[in-house]
Order: C-alpha cells, then structure tokens, then sequence
C-alpha cells in the first residue's frame, strides 16, 4: 500500500487516520558477523622475508588466502591480520578461517569437513 496516510478504524460514520512512518532502510546486502569458509583446504603459499601480508579472515575476498578489501561492504566488523614473516618459507594459511593459530592452518579444516559430511548424511535421511 503506498500512501501517506491509512485508515485505522471506523466507528459510527467517524475514521481516525494516522499519519505512516517513514520507511525503515535495509542494507542492500547482508553483512556476516561470522568468517566464512573460503575452501576446505588450506592455501600452500611462498612467503617473503620483511614483506608486509594481510591474511582474509572473514572469508570473502577473491585473492584467498590474501585480503583484498571486501570485507568492507560484507563483514565490516572482521579485519585481516597483517603479519611479517621473519624469513622466506612456504607456509600453509588457513582457509577454512576456523585456525586458532591464524593466519598459519593448524588443522582446524578436518573438523569443517567433518561437520560438513555430518550434515550431508542427516539431510539423506530426513
């Protein structure tokens, strides 16, 4: 119904009208509050010494395991982290986002799969 005002009751040839309250505004997109999982797998990556990373940790970004600003517009409230690795190396850095040790994976992906297969066998016998 658009119109500015709506009758709300009428009573013995009398009609009490109310004004409508503006329109209540919603975010065009919905914002996670949680990471999401960017893969299963953890991202085996080279690291440079002295050079300056930043690990996604909501999830979003499309230049996984890295941030590349996305967060913004759909988890504003997680941030990367930002981390210099002290010495070239190949590391594996999280995907799943569930590590305790971010950005570096420490095997929290199995528990993922595993609850992801858990779901899946529920959901055929429902």
């Amino acid at each position: 119904m658009i119109s500015s005002s709506c009758v709300v009751a009428v009573r013995r040839g009398w009609t009490q009208t109310l004004r409508r309250l503006p329109p209540v505004l919603v975010p065009c997109c919905l914002q996670s509050t949680q990471p999401v999982a960017a893969a299963r797998l953890p991202y085996r990556v080279k690291l440079s010494a002295g050079k300056r990373y930043a690990w996604c940790a909501c999830g979003h970004s499309k230049k996984q395991p890295f941030c590349d600003g996305t967060h913004l517009s759909k988890a504003p409230t997680i941030h990367p982290l930002r981390f210099t690795p002290d010495k070239d190396k190949a590391v594996m850095l999280c995907a799943c986002k569930q590590t305790k040790g971010a950005p570096y994976c420490d095997g929290s992906h199995f528990k993922v799969i595993f609850q992801d297969l858990v779901k899946s066998i529920k959901g055929v016998f429902k």
